[in-house]
């Protein structure tokens, strides 16, 4: 036995090395599985790339190139519109519209998101409480943000009617005049912006009350045992907690009522004059509202809009980075 394995040819360890897998045949495979795992990640994306292009990228074209180029009725069917540049801003800017316009479109959504949050932070507070009937109560103030906004808008222009309208007849019962809601000037904006405020705050109800979900209780009962009271706890517990919750409601707020439109155009349709135009109403105004539209100069409104959401998107990227920081 011990010559047999004497005469057996030995192999060194460098031999063995050698018969087994290169560093190249390891770099090669890692490469292929790398290149399969690409492959895999965007056949899941494809789907989702090929929405973002056909319902965000190619309308975002469409938007630029209209306010780009001087479009008719007939070359909006047939093509040929002729590049006009930057001359349907000018016509935009100049327009005596525009700074009222502008003006309205600010204070609605300032008005509006201020008091959506605020009323929306108490009630989700209120509701913080697990009370009986709390979540049926909760439901029911679900149900503005859950109807048609043609049937809220519908609703809100009936009751603000000045000859028929509950809230004239309310005034009258109470011996206050009636108030033209609709068709006065004055009031025009404001009507539109409590019927706004109505609408949206749920959502700030149901997003702000998931944020109070996540606050630990022993945080409240550590502050009750060093005496804080009900607004001290807020103040220090609940309301800086908040801070990202409250963010992205008002971030979201703002980017929806900037484009809110079919609410004041069934409402009062911008009117009367330019007392309740917003950036919204004016842009749907000039392009599809009258016989000759003007679909360049309506897409340029459109465009202005989109950079006041971007605008305040990235301020808010920004300020989140600063909170992570």
């Amino acid at each position: 036995m011990t010559l047999a394995r004497a005469d057996r040819p030995q192999r060194s360890p460098a031999a063995f090395r050698a018969t087994g897998p290169t560093p190249a045949d390891g770099g090669r495979a890692q490469r292929r599985q790398h290149r399969r795992h690409q492959w895999t990640a965007w056949a899941f994306a494809a789907p989702l790339v090929a929405y973002l292009a056909a319902f965000y990228l190619y309308p975002l074209y469409r938007n630029l190139d209209l306010s780009l180029h001087h479009y008719t009725v007939r070359s909006f069917v047939a093509g040929g519109a002729p590049f006009s540049g930057w001359d349907n801003f000018d016509q935009v800017l100049r327009d005596p519209t525009f700074w009222p316009a502008m003006r309205n479109t600010f204070v609605f959504v300032l008005a509006s998101i201020a008091v959506q949050y605020c009323a929306g932070l108490a009630l989700a507070v209120f509701f913080n409480r697990n009370f009986r009937l709390s979540g049926l109560l909760r439901a029911l103030f679900l149900i503005p943000w859950l109807l048609p906004l043609i049937v809220s808008s519908s609703t809100w222009a009936w009751m603000m009617n000045s000859e028929s309208g509950v809230l004239n007849y309310a005034l009258h019962l109470v011996g206050v005049s009636p108030v033209d809601w609709l068709t006065s000037p004055d009031w025009a904006l404001t009507s539109v912006i409590i019927a706004n405020i109505w609408i949206g705050i749920p959502f700030n109800l149901v997003i702000l009350h998931s944020g109070l979900q996540n606050i630990p209780g022993e945080l409240y009962e550590a502050a009750a045992l060093d005496g804080a009271g009900a607004w001290q706890q807020f103040r220090r517990i609940t309301f800086p907690l908040l801070r990202p919750v409250s963010a992205i409601v008002l971030l979201l707020g703002f980017v929806y009522t900037l484009k809110v439109f079919d609410l004041i155009w069934i409402m009062t349709k911008g009117g009367p004059g330019d007392s309740s135009s917003t950036l919204a109403t004016w842009s749907y105004r000039l392009g599809f509202g009258s016989l000759l539209p003007q679909f360049g100069p309506g897409a340029a409104v459109g465009n202005i809009l989109i950079l006041i959401a971007l605008v305040f998107g990235l301020l808010y990227i920004r300020v989140q980075r600063r909170q992570e920081a």
